[in-house]
């Protein structure tokens, strides 16, 4: 199964975070179709910069998440102009930009999106709530 990863389902996988779910973890291990997007990088970027001493803060630098993506041997998802397009076409649920480019690049390609958002799940068809 070829799947994309949100933002946190990804560093998750790549620090050994014990909010990975068992289902999550067997979805990824071992599957060499597993895809995170630049967007994710993008989001890693911004939040990481945004920090504040908080527990919820971005754990990593996005130099330090390509390297743990990398060395986990994900695919990185480019963004292109039919994933930019898509977003137009999904329902207002979500207002979270980078959520709702994730679930346009997952049913543009296609991907199962893995996801621990309940807000994201809900867009249905296509995307796995892990």
């Amino acid at each position: 199964m070829r799947v994309l990863l949100d933002t946190h389902v990804a560093l998750w996988a790549v620090t050994g975070d014990q909010r990975l779910s068992r289902t999550a973890r067997s979805s990824i291990d071992g599957n060499d179709q597993v895809h995170v997007s630049v967007v994710s990088l993008w989001e890693i970027a911004i939040k990481f910069a945004l920090r504040k001493g908080r527990p919820n803060d971005m754990p990593v630098s996005p130099q330090r998440a390509l390297e743990l993506f990398t060395s986990s041997q994900f695919v990185i998802l480019p963004l292109f102009e039919r994933h930019v397009l898509a977003v137009a076409g999904l329902p207002p649920a979500r207002s979270d930009p980078f959520d709702r480019m994730l679930i346009a690049q997952a049913r543009s390609e296609p991907l199962q999106l893995l996801t621990s958002d309940t807000a994201v799940a809900a867009y249905g068809e296509g995307i796995e709530l892990v």
